[in-house]
């Protein structure tokens, strides 16, 4: 139920981190355990059914709006779509697309900008309530009235959730109930923002 933190330069190794949780690698010595069960005793299906990933490199389909939300959770009724577009900040520009909910929206989402496709991401994952939240939040390329909406949605989805997150915002460093300082592959310091500072 706690936010997690790891920052460090480009290249340092968080993404890898990240994507060993989902096993989108799998490590070879130690274990990574949820609950203290390891990740490599559990089927992957039953894994990933627990783990959403927010990421700036979004998958898309060349399909509509709303089947690209509910991708996440194809039982998903059309009222939790547009709660979950309400409040990851997707039903703002929904609204402004010719056909709504039904927009088909290109290969890869090419008729979304940057932002669009994270808050579409966002709300793929609050649809999906899963229990562990992996965030890459990436916002090198959005404006700062975007980036504020995507940490709003970003706090309502995380609410109560085990959120592991690269953080790039402040804002997201000073909320983290612990931060893992990431070198080259190695954990060099850890700790709440204050410790940090202190050391």
């Amino acid at each position: 139920g706690k936010m997690t933190a790891l920052v460090g330069h480009s290249g340092s190794g968080k993404s890898t981190i990240l994507n060993l949780i989902p096993r989108f690698y799998n490590i070879l010595n130690g274990d990574i355990k949820i609950d203290n069960q390891s990740i490599y005793n559990s089927k992957i299906f039953s894994l990933r059914k627990n783990i959403s990933l927010v990421s700036q490199d979004t998958t898309l389909f060349d399909d509509t709006i709303k089947k690209n939300i509910a991708y996440a959770n194809l039982d998903a009724s059309d009222e939790e779509i547009i709660k979950a577009a309400k409040l990851s900040y997707s039903e703002e520009f929904i609204n402004n697309l010719p056909n709504k909910y039904d927009t088909i929206i290109g290969e890869n989402g090419v008729r979304l900008s940057g932002g669009e496709k994270q808050r579409i991401s966002i709300a793929r994952a609050m649809i999906k309530k899963s229990s562990i939240i992996l965030l890459d939040e990436a916002t090198s390329s959005l404006d700062s009235q975007t980036e504020e909406k995507i940490q709003d949605a970003i706090n309502i989805l995380t609410k109560n959730k085990t959120t592991i997150v690269i953080a790039h915002r402040l804002t997201t460093i000073l909320n983290s109930n612990k931060i893992y300082v990431v070198d080259d592959g190695l954990i060099i310091a850890s700790g709440n923002h204050e410790e940090l500072l202190k050391n």
